[in-house]
């Protein structure tokens, strides 16, 4: 089920109501990200304040959630002694069946009684598990026995899997939050999931042997939306279960702990005895003297034919859109403020945790075109996330900020003349200012906690511009701030400690200087009035005299903190970095999901405790801020070795790098901190690419570069680390185009030899008159079904001509169902794995034959 944006209070309110003091608290599970990490600090505010109990598990991957589910969850079940409640998943299991990852049913039952248990999905990552949006509804013998299905759902509020007023909460579900994308974009899907679940059951084996022209004429390749994507580890355990599993059919696997399947199967409720099918297999009534003028009804074997066509046409629309790539939509921390601002409660200090959030996304790459550098706006700023959704989003909570910190009239033309100016704030107003600020803010990491010179080296953006890892990239940067007349001396100064005519100039002077140097978008454009949307710049705020912080300068520390670990200030160097406690099982082997939990709960609370809303909050960021430059100095270390030693290799459908040694190897073990370094590394790539005239125009936009494979070597566990990122900023995958096209002529002229073979059992039939009223009906389905096929052409013309999406979570999927290597993929971004180190060879040479980006 899901919720739809205009009723997103509609079940916390019933949950204010119906709360009492022998309630079960609420569980939250939040992912290892800065963005659920925020959404949990405003929705935990919310609950303190309504005075409901409440209970947070941090999750790193599909095992921990598997086993959150069979510790925490099923517990909570009426069925298992419980009283049901609410879960909370932030961040977790949007792309899958999460009813059967949290062992709240069982395939293999009736039935699909989830105990009172209800789960809320906040989740940013796309495609929805389809089973979560439009089913997830309880199942019991009292509801099964009812005839009218859809009356059933209309008086239980809801109507194909929409949420409607009248719903009541509290005999449990699957509750998908939407923050407008289901209602926009998948009615199409809508349609046919509904279809399906209304459709009785066809043996397609059955009709295949009967000789059946029409089934092979019905797309009959196209995969079956009830096959479910087996994830694999080198656990032997789990090969043998796999093993066992793979005998059987499709609907009676289960999950092993490593994960779970993408796309899910919408078939199971079971077939009440008065279904469509057997009434219109029912005796077709008989006259005595058959007219003439009637026309003959179709047979059985016509109907199921026909019934089996639709099938896949609609299996076919699933299966579209679960292959079409990873994507990002709205962050939840944004949808989380929204619930805040329905209920009336929002403030600064959630403003604040939500902004930091949609912030946060930027930096770990995450596009709207999946995990991938992002199409960046010229206009500076953070305007490169989300294109223009992204921006829709940040107005308005600058909107937000206007409304909430209004300013003072004593100090307004101070105010407005600093703006105008664009000069970045860097200390509070007065001593007990807390207010939320917008700041033209540059494209430069930390700028007020390092000095200018290192805050520019150090930048992603600017570092692929002037290429800083070769000498003369290093001397067009020191170029560059002796145009601006900065000296050396002065930008190895803090920046707070920088002269204050030099910081009141330095943004017009940027603007001035940075484009000789393909810097256009290095900070935002000039502001023109008091009240504009000042498109395109940060925000900040300030606690006292104690620190001054952008929203980028938290989601770097955050990030850190999550991707490092929790270290005291000054502590910290490559050697001790928090490594995870490795155990060894019986067989010898380390034991992955011990060292994991191990490393999971004290990062996760020392950020959840940096992100305190008191007013000691920018004590623990500023402690961390070690650890967010020595990540930083680690990327830029690596990625120069990287590229100045030409270790980056071109594959067929991807470029390759791998990490294997260094003094900051084990720094990359962590996929967050990996995935930062392939994007440095994939943003260098793009320019370079561009500068030599590689790109191509496509549309109106321009793309240049292919996707990006990055492997981190872990000798502790004997490992790599592999992330893919694509998308985002114009990649353009060549050699799956050309497969495409070269797919598309075959299939032409497959159905240019069909139509003649169609043709001329046409006329050998066309003196069987008992046939002629069938034969029509065929000729025009199949008149149809050429016509969807010419626009589903024209469609794939269309999407050729876009940017395309992150398919490596999919492609890794593939490989390791086809070959024999040892894969771990087991995190909640699909486009990252783990590979046994003896298998990364064969690996990446079946995942290169494999089309990454679509």
């Amino acid at each position: 089920m899901y919720l739809p944006r205009q009723l997103i209070s509609h079940l916390y309110l019933q949950l204010l109501r119906s709360h009492h003091p022998l309630s079960p608290p609420v569980l939250i599970l939040v992912a290892l990200e800065p963005d659920a990490l925020c959404a949990c600090r405003i929705l935990t505010a919310l609950l303190k304040r309504d005075y409901i109990p409440h209970k947070i598990h941090p999750v790193v991957g599909y095992g921990d959630l598997s086993r959150a589910g069979e510790e925490l969850v099923k517990p909570m079940q009426t069925t298992n002694g419980g009283s049901g409640g609410v879960v909370v998943c932030l961040g977790v299991g949007g792309l899958v069946d999460l009813s059967e990852l949290l062992g709240l049913s069982n395939p293999e039952d009736e039935v699909e009684d989830l105990g009172g248990v209800e789960v809320w999905v906040f989740d940013a990552r796309r495609p929805w598990n389809l089973a979560n949006v439009f089913g997830g509804e309880p199942m019991n013998e009292q509801m099964l026995g009812e005839i009218n299905a859809n009356a059933r759902r209309k008086t239980r509020g809801v109507d194909k899997g929409c949420i409607t007023p009248s719903y009541k909460s509290g005999n449990g579900g699957i509750v998908v939050f939407d923050d407008g994308d289901v209602e926009e974009e998948l009615a199409n899907e809508r349609e046919a999931y509904c279809a399906l679940l209304e459709m009785p059951e066809v043996d397609e084996d059955e009709e295949d042997l009967n000789g059946n022209d029409s089934g092979s004429e019905a797309e009959g390749d196209l995969p079956s939306s009830t096959d479910s994507k087996k994830r694999k580890s080198w656990s032997r355990t789990d090969d043998e279960d796999e093993s066992d599993e793979d005998d059987g059919p499709p609907r009676q696997r289960r999950r092993s702990n490593s994960g779970s399947s993408i796309t899910s199967s919408p078939t199971r409720l079971r077939r009440t005895p008065n279904d469509p099918f057997h009434s219109s297999r029912a005796a077709t009534p008989v006259s005595e003297s058959p007219s003439p003028v009637k026309p003959k009804q179709p047979s059985a074997s016509s109907l199921r034919r026909r019934l089996l066509r639709l099938k896949r046409k609609h299996e076919g629309i699933l299966q579209k859109y679960y292959s079409s790539g990873t994507s990002y939509s709205e962050p939840i921390s944004s949808l989380v403020y929204s619930l805040a601002s329905e209920l009336g409660r929002e403030d600064n200090d959630l403003l604040w945790l939500a902004i930091v959030g949609v912030s946060s996304l930027e930096l770990s790459g995450r596009t709207m075109s999946g995990v991938g550098i992002s199409n960046a706006l010229e206009s500076g700023g953070s305007a490169g996330w989300g294109g223009e959704r992204g921006e829709r989003i940040r107005q308005i909570l600058r909107d937000e900020v206007h409304r909430l910190n209004p300013p003072d009239p004593y100090e307004r033309d101070r105010d407005f003349r600093g703006e105008i100016n664009g000069v970045i704030p860097t200390t509070a107003r007065s001593p007990t200012d807390k207010s939320i600020r917008l700041s033209p803010e540059p494209r430069f990491i930390l700028i007020r906690h390092w000095s200018l010179y290192d805050s520019m080296l150090h930048s992603p953006y600017l570092a692929s511009r002037l290429h800083v890892w070769t000498e003369n990239g290093r001397k067009r940067l020191n170029k560059l701030l002796a145009k601006m007349g900065v000296s050396l001396s002065q930008s190895h100064q803090s920046y707070t400690h920088m002269d204050m005519e030099l910081k009141r100039v330095l943004r017009q002077r940027l603007l001035k200087y940075a484009p000789m140097y393909g810097l256009d978008g290095l900070v935002p454009g000039e502001a023109t009035g008091h009240a504009v949307s000042r498109e395109g710049w940060g925000f900040v705020r300030c606690w006292g005299w104690k620190a001054c912080l952008s929203a980028t300068d938290v989601g770097v520390i955050i990030g850190a903190m999550l991707e490092v670990g929790p270290e005291e200030a000054g502590s910290w160097d490559s050697k001790h970095l928090s490594r995870p406690r490795i155990m060894n099982d019986s067989n010898g082997a380390a034991d992955t999901t011990e060292s994991d939990l191990a490393s999971i709960q004290p990062r996760f609370w020392s950020a959840y405790d940096a992100l305190s809303l008191t007013s000691e909050s920018p004590t623990r960021l500023l402690e961390a801020l070690p650890l967010a430059q020595h990540l930083h100095r680690s990327i830029l270390r690596t990625g120069t070795s990287l590229l100045s030693k030409h270790q980056i290799r071109h594959l067929r459908a991807f470029r390759i790098a791998v990490v294997k040694d260094g003094p900051d190897v084990n720094l990359f073990t962590n996929p967050g901190a990996l995935t930062k370094l392939a994007l440095w590394i994939a943003e260098a790539i793009r320019v370079q690419e561009r500068e030599r005239g590689d790109s191509v125009k496509i549309g109106q936009k321009r793309a240049a570069g292919t996707p990006l494979v990055l492997a981190g070597l872990d000798e502790d566990r004997g490992h790599y680390v592999v992330v893919g990122t694509g998308g985002g900023g114009g990649v353009v995958d060549f050699a799956a185009l050309n497969k495409r096209r070269e797919e598309r002529r075959q299939k032409k002229e497959a159905k240019d030899t069909k139509r003649k073979e169609k043709e001329d059992r046409k006329a050998q039939r066309a003196a069987e008159r008992a046939q002629q009223e069938e034969d029509f009906e065929e000729s025009d389905e199949e008149s149809s079904s050429e016509s969807e096929s010419e626009s589903e052409d024209e469609d794939n013309t269309r999407a050729d001509k876009q940017l395309l999406r992150n398919r490596f979570g999919i492609a890794f999927q593939e490989v390791v169902q086809e070959t024999n290597t040892r894969v771990r993929i087991d995190s909640f971004d699909h486009c990252v794995v783990e590979v046994q180190k003896e298998d990364l060879g064969a690996f990446l040479e079946a995942l290169s034959f494999r089309s990454v980006v679509g």
